[in-house]
């Protein structure tokens, strides 16, 4: 869609322009505010967000949806004391902004700048952390109770939206909430229906019955607006309108069901009704729910019309709303594992795809658009999507689930029991493996190879560049075992792998890269790149280093290793993951349960939480870029 460049002159705003902005320092400020004044802000703020992000991007069109919310709920609620949890912290920039980081928004997301994400060690306004959805309510239930057995009067907000509805563990808190009639909490659920890409499932056909029954929502709001002014009457309210909504939707209310007193579906822009309603729910005790519906990109017509592509877009010219692409030449990884997907479910009908809510996160958004019957997005619920696809493996189709590194944390069991001890032939692609850059600790996919590289049987591979992921998929198709491939975020080595022939790779078995006499670098994955690097300008120093690119976490090559082990007495291991734990720490327990004379030099990342900042800044950070590792090389050989 192309759109008409006058439409988007009127959101630029400047520094002079801004009439209450630059005054608004925290919530105490935001107080002195009337209505009207409010409003303005909000204007003000959205605009601020998209000129900021323009520049520094970030995740922009959940934000822009939540800026009238934000605001209604430091107005209405005494912040800090009163807690807000917001769920993944999509939402959080207007929340930031406001709670006293305006100037530091300038550098969120980047190294030493403030996080995307609430953090607790941030500001005493980040009630909980969050990066990984669905954990709002648990949290906030657990601080509505810890005031209650302390005899704390204090209101507790959960705010939950981009789908994490969907997740399994925000039904788990609000079962749990549900039965403690007496505690107070009030869960905001922000229904925009989208997670990153479009929402799925029953739940969210549920809510769109709710949003979209015309005779009901019209009963509704002048209802609302006639008796919302009073606590009783606002409950009175409530209980007439779930009382109509039975009647003209023939349907109960699952939140109901639950014990909360559901409120809603409220206007999420209307800053009016979000003030009013907020004040009443403040008086009422126990376990409520507020349904706002709000637009994601709310203000900004590219994010309104293309919701998915501005979760996060990142730089963009605001004034014409066209997106500024770095002009790498090189494929994504993601990418890779799209056109590889659907190239191998055209050889052959036992493939499938599926995913948690991130068909376009992860590229499998080609093969839907091709085959849309053979893929699968089951929300944001990563376990559900292992167990899933092992119930699809154990009748006899060859499931690829692609699950974010960091996301597949959640899922461990659900690999552990329902594939592996059975067995079962599960092709798991972890995408963004390794250090992923500006957002931070929360997604970072560091642990994987620590967590699968213990279970019994396993396979685990890592792939060099794209060829070797492309191989990787072809290989795993029909292993007939679980089989785990990892592969980073973003772009690829530059190997050529478009309709290049597919080769099926020797499970377990690694390779050598480049020989050498003095020292021996044996890497996992695609930081064997970096170690190439180093490698060859050693050799410009007179240095003589060897390259082994293991291919495989698990099974490792005793071959390759017994070579290096019978060959070198300085070894170099990298690998983009924790290094306590990981396949450093495999390669020297082989090497001292052979007996051999080796001294391991392992880099990685060391025993703490890696902070945000671009994958170059951080991987220098953490000592295993190409100059780290070259040094490295120069002082194992000192040390001879």
């Amino acid at each position: 869609m192309t759109l008409d460049k006058n439409l988007y002159l009127c959101i630029i705003m400047t520094t002079e322009t801004y009439k209450f902005l630059q005054k608004i320092d925290s919530p105490l400020d935001l107080k002195r505010l009337n209505e009207e004044e409010l409003q303005v802000y909000c204007d003000e703020l959205r605009h601020y967000i998209i000129d900021e992000c323009s520049v520094n991007p970030g995740h922009l069109a959940s934000s822009l949806g939540a800026v009238e919310l934000a605001v209604a709920l430091h107005y209405v609620f005494n912040t800090p004391d009163d807690k807000i949890v917001w769920d993944v912290g999509h939402q959080t920039y207007p929340h930031k902004i406001i709670t006293g980081r305006r100037e530091a928004f300038h550098n969120k997301r980047k190294l030493g700048g403030i996080s995307g994400f609430p953090r607790m060690d941030e500001s005493e306004y980040d009630a909980f952390g969050g990066g990984h959805a669905s954990v709002s309510i648990s949290a906030a239930f657990g601080m509505a109770k810890a005031a209650e057995i302390r005899g704390e009067k204090r209101q507790v907000v959960a705010v939950i939206g981009d789908g994490s509805m969907t997740g399994g563990l925000a039904f788990e808190g609000l079962n749990n909430a549900g039965a403690s009639k007496n505690t107070n909490i009030l869960v905001i659920l922000n229904d925009n229906n989208m997670a990153i890409d479009q929402a799925t499932g029953a739940l969210k056909n549920y809510l769109l019955r709710i949003t979209t029954s015309g005779h009901y929502n019209r009963f509704k709001r002048r209802l609302w607006r006639v008796l919302s002014h009073t606590p009783m009457l606002l409950h009175l309210c409530q209980r007439m309108g779930n009382a109509v909504k039975q009647g003209l939707l023939n349907n109960s209310n699952l939140f109901e069901s639950l014990n909360f007193r559901y409120f809603g579906p409220v206007d999420g822009h209307s800053l009016t009704d979000l003030v009013r309603t907020l004040q009443a729910l403040r008086d009422i005790e126990g376990p409520k729910l507020l349904h706002l519906i709000t637009v994601k990109g709310k203000g900004y017509l590219p994010a309104e019309h293309d919701q998915s592509a501005w979760h996060a877009p990142g730089r963009f010219n605001p004034e014409t709303g066209e997106r500024l692409k770095s002009k790498s030449r090189v494929a994504r990884y993601q990418d890779v594992f799209g056109e590889t997907l659907l190239e191998l479910a055209r050889m052959d009908n036992r493939v499938v795809g599926v995913t948690p809510a991130m068909p376009s996160g992860c590229s499998m958004n080609i093969m839907m658009e091709a085959m849309p019957d053979r893929c699968f997005d089951v929300g944001i619920a990563e376990g559900h999507a292992v167990t899933f696809s092992a119930g699809l493996a154990a009748a006899g189709v060859v499931p690829f689930c692609n699950i974010y590194s960091t996301f597949m944390q959640r899922a461990y069991d659900n690999v552990i029991h329902d594939v592996a001890l059975q067995d079962l032939p599960v092709v798991m692609c972890l995408d963004r493996g390794g250090l992923v850059g500006e957002d931070g600790a929360t997604h970072h996919g560091v642990f994987d190879m620590v967590m699968f590289r213990t279970l019994p049987h396993m396979t685990m591979a890592a792939p060099m560049n794209e060829r070797e992921l492309r191989n990787m998929m072809y290989t795993a198709l029909d292993f007939g075992h679980p089989f785990i491939i990892r592969y980073p975020r973003g772009g690829g080595a530059g190997a050529t792998w478009c309709d290049q022939p597919f080769e099926a790779l020797k499970v377990g078995r690694g390779r050598k890269l480049r020989d050498g006499e003095q020292v021996a670098l044996v890497t996992i994955g695609t930081v064997g790149n970096f170690a190439a690097a180093a490698a060859e300008k050693a050799a410009e120093e007179g240095i003589s280093v060897a390259h082994y690119d293991l291919r495989f976490v698990k099974p490792l090559d005793r071959e390759l290793l017994d070579e290096v082990g019978r060959k070198f007495r300085e070894v170099i291991t990298v690998e983009d993951g924790a290094v306590r734990g990981g396949v450093g720490e495999a390669v020297t327990a082989y090497f001292n349960e052979c007996g051999y004379d080796v001294r391991v030099h392992r880099l990685g990342i060391g025993d703490e939480w890696v902070s945000h900042g671009t994958p170059d800044e951080l991987h220098h950070l953490c000592g295993y870029d190409e100059e780290g590792i070259f040094l490295t090389i120069r002082k194992a050989l000192e040390k001879k």
